[in-house]
C-alpha cells in the first residue's frame, strides 16, 4: 500500500481545511495517510512515504509561514529521489503579485530534492469552496497515478 503525508501551516484555518481535503481523498484512493501541522513536523518524515504534499500560507507580502521556515529551509537538503510530491495552499488575492507565493517557493524546495513533481500546485483564494475541492481531488489523483 502506497503512503503518504500531507504537512500543513494555517492562521485561519483555511490550510488545514485543504490538508483535511487532501487526506481524505488520499484515503478514498486506498493510500495510508498522516497529516501534521508545519512546527510540529520535521521534513525527514516525508524520507519514510511515497508521496509527500505540503499546504502553506502566505503571509503579507509574499513572505513564508514563520512557523515552518526551518521546515522549508531543511527541505532542499533530503533527497527524496523516488518519491512524488505536490503543493496546494490557501491565499488572498488581495495580496495581487504575492498572492500563494509560498506555494510556488515549497514547489522550488521540493524539486531540488530529487522527487518528482505529481501535479501542478493548487493555488486558493481564502477557503476552499466546491470548485477547489473538485480541484484539489483531480490533483490528488493526478498525484496518486503518477507515485505507481
Amino acid at each position: 500500500m502506497a503512503s503518504a503525508h500531507v504537512v500543513y501551516a494555517t492562521i485561519t484555518g483555511n490550510n488545514e481545511d485543504v490538508a483535511d481535503i487532501i487526506t481524505e481523498h488520499l484515503e478514498d484512493l486506498g493510500i495510508d495517510v498522516s497529516e501534521t501541522e508545519i512546527s510540529q513536523t520535521d521534513p525527514s518524515v516525508f524520507e519514510d512515504v511515497d508521496i509527500c504534499i505540503v499546504c502553506p500560507y502566505t503571509y503579507d507580502e509574499g513572505a513564508l509561514p514563520e512557523e515552518g521556515m526551518d521546515f522549508y529551509e531543511d527541505l532542499p537538503e533530503l533527497d527524496l529521489n523516488g518519491k512524488v510530491y505536490g503543493v496546494a495552499g490557501s491565499g488572498d488575492t488581495f495580496y495581487e503579485e504575492f498572492y500563494n507565493l509560498a506555494v510556488d517557493k515549497f514547489d522550488a524546495a521540493f524539486a531540488k530534492t530529487g522527487a518528482t513533481k505529481g501535479a501542478e500546485s493548487v493555488k486558493i483564494n481564502l477557503e476552499p469552496g466546491e470548485e477547489d475541492i473538485a480541484n484539489l481531488d483531480k490533483f490528488v489523483e493526478a498525484i496518486v497515478e503518477k507515485s505507481k
